[in-house]
């Protein structure tokens, strides 16, 4: 990192309320040896403009180029022919096989899945060049532990038309059952491929006076098939480590979804989908990741920020810099607990044993009619059927076998057991398709 962008970096993170909290991570400027690394459009600007696609295309390349520890892989292709790409930062050298990390810890930084929300993003990328060209003793022992990927631009034709939506229109954030978009699939299959074991998803959000206008935000996996351990390991990333980082740095938090009475701090509205297994942090949780969605405030929160959007652009960003070096002490404090929980949530699914939940969350038990108490061994498919959801059934990594004739059976007993009725029972709300309970497997 040259000098101007490390002070850039501090001056935002001083924007968020501190300086950096976590020095191994961004080594200072003139303990480096490398050469001067490439800067984003947003830093070039000192804020003013958010990087461009162009931009962002030879940032990446040049740190790609530069550094031995990061590899740049196209991991989809928009429906405006943008690439979606995928960052991997490992030492000494970034694995092509995800199969090398199987045993490791990875983990998975999800950015701008809105495309009006680029915060995160520039915050992404500045902890890309950041992690490439950091020399300390401490990152590189962070590095040879634990492979980071990051997606820079989950949504890249939302970014380039600063819509929350992709080019058809489609909130990709609610489309990680389905599948239907371009760029779900391509996060899916990141999913699939590497098993991270820390999905982190960082998104913006405007305030709603008095209820709900903290600095940041951040939430867990709510969805009810979350594994206890994996579960209880994202409440201490978000309630442990980002919120108060966060916090020390000057700025309020709370949890996302829910409006609070300012007065009693008591809900008074929920107002996102806290349980939908649609959603990315869900997701996660049934896949056995350890999910945390982060959302920084847009709004101006002071005088200079209302006459200077510059100022404001620094804040947002500042506030993610801050969050994520929460995560990334989480990351590499706790990587043993969390390879352990991972780890064994995955391995459950092979001895098929207890209910799976249709609805609720942790804040909102399931009703009667939301449990399966007794799964079925198995859905039975259909040829239509089966050539209908095939290619969603693999990108999720669901293992499918042939039955009888030209039917298909997806057994229950596989890794991501829950995730096999949510997507073919009938009942479950976001199901592919409506598959035939069996108990002959």
């Amino acid at each position: 990192m040259t000098p101007s962008a490390s002070r850039l970096r501090t001056a935002l993170c001083a924007a968020a309320g501190a300086a950096l909290l976590i020095p191994a991570l961004v080594a200072p400027a003139h303990a480096r040896s490398t050469p001067p690394a490439p800067r984003t459009g947003f830093e070039i600007s000192d804020g003013a403009r958010w990087t461009t696609e162009a931009e962002e295309r030879r940032f990446l390349a040049e740190v790609d180029a530069a550094s031995p520890r990061v590899a740049v892989d196209t991991i989809g292709t928009t429906g405006q022919r943008r690439p979606v790409q995928l960052v991997r930062i490992g030492a000494p050298g970034a694995p092509t096989d995800p199969a090398r990390t199987a045993r490791g810890n990875s983990v998975l930084l999800i950015c701008s899945q809105h495309g009006d929300e680029p915060s995160g993003r520039e915050g992404c990328l500045s902890t890309v060049r950041d992690l490439a060209f950091a020399d300390d003793a401490r990152t590189r022992r962070f590095l040879r532990h634990t492979t980071v990927l990051v997606v820079p631009t989950a949504n890249p034709d939302g970014r380039a038309a600063d819509t929350r939506e992709n080019a058809d229109g489609v909130d990709i954030n609610r489309d990680h059952l389905a599948l239907k978009t371009p760029e779900a699939r391509a996060i899916a299959r990141t999913l699939r491929d590497w098993r991270p074991d820390t999905v982190y998803d960082l998104h913006e959000y405007g305030a709603t006076a008095p209820y709900y206008v903290k600095d940041l935000l951040a939430l867990w996996p709510r969805n009810l098939n979350t594994a206890t351990a994996v579960h209880r390991e994202a409440r201490t990333l978000s309630e442990s480590y980002v919120r108060p980082r966060v916090q020390d740095a000057g700025h309020s938090t709370g949890v996302y979804g829910i409006w609070t009475d300012p007065i009693t701090g008591e809900p008074v509205k929920q107002v996102a989908g806290d349980g939908q297994e649609r959603i990315l942090r869900n997701t996660a949780g049934v896949k056995h990741s350890v999910g945390l969605l982060v959302e920084t405030r847009v709004d101006a929160l002071t005088d200079a920020e209302k006459a200077d959007p510059a100022v404001n652009n620094r804040r947002r960003v500042g506030s993610q810099l801050t969050a994520l070096e929460g995560m990334f002490a989480f990351s590499g404090e706790r990587r043993a607990r969390v390879e352990t929980a991972t780890d064994a949530a995955r391995a459950a699914g092979y001895h098929d044993r207890g209910p799976v939940y249709l609805g609720g969350a942790d804040n909102d038990p399931a009703s009667d009619a939301e449990i399966l108490a007794h799964p079925p061994c198995g859905y039975l498919l259909d040829a239509a059927q089966y050539a209908d959801v095939r290619d969603e059934l693999a990108l999720h990594g669901v293992t499918v076998r042939r039955a009888d004739g030209d039917r298909h059976l997806v057994p229950l007993r596989q890794s991501l057991r829950a995730l096999v009725p949510l997507l073919l029972d009938e009942r479950a709300t976001y199901h592919l398709t409506a598959g035939q309970p069996t108990e002959r497997c």
